[in-house]
């Protein structure tokens, strides 16, 4: 019988398209809805995942749509799999499961902190007009994810995605990459 941890067991299979993580652990699965009922075979649902964008354009959303109803619809009791694309509550890097965290750092991408619950703490935007050279004041040494040196410096606020980061570490001397604090 179909139920939200055989389909969770399922998104947990789908990796983000460009991070190495997947789709659960990332946190843009906002909610799974069952829906079975009068008319329906029993133990048969039709499924409704919706789908929190980190960054609104984000080109990967199709092929991660494409994914979930590709996986979804081959369980043998889902009758069709819809995917929406919520942006309310929006993305944030809180969303990212300690799994997620973990899986990031493990290929070089740095999780930064996010605001506890009930701070009065604002994301910080990121200016187009700032020189990328040198990291914000509000912004100390990132924590190198290959060798856990401070020795870190911002080389640019705008890596290989809109979410993402380049840092650059004098110790080790590794680029790596830090999701953006939003």
């Amino acid at each position: 019988m179909l139920d939200r941890n055989a389909i969770f067991a399922v998104l947990r299979t789908i990796l983000d398209p460009e991070m190495p993580v997947n789709i659960v652990d990332l946190g843009i699965v906002a909610d799974v809805r069952l829906e079975s009922g009068h008319g329906i075979a029993h133990g048969a649902a039709y499924v409704d995942v919706d789908v929190t964008p980190t960054f609104v354009g984000c080109p990967a959303l199709e092929m991660i749509a494409r994914q979930i109803r590709q996986r979804l619809n081959e369980l043998p009791d889902v009758l069709e799999t819809r995917v929406n694309f919520v942006n309310t509550p929006p993305w944030s890097v809180e969303r990212i499961s300690r799994d997620g965290r973990a899986a990031l750092q493990a290929h070089g991408v740095v999780v930064p902190d996010a605001p506890g619950p009930g701070s009065s703490a604002s994301p910080r935007l990121t200016p187009l007009t700032v020189s990328t050279a040198t990291p914000p004041a509000d912004d100390p040494g990132v924590p190198c994810p290959f060798c856990n040196s401070s020795a870190t410096k911002l080389e640019s606020r705008f890596g290989p995605t809109r979410c993402r980061m380049i840092y650059y570490c004098t110790s080790c001397r590794n680029s790596f990459e830090r999701l953006k604090p939003i």
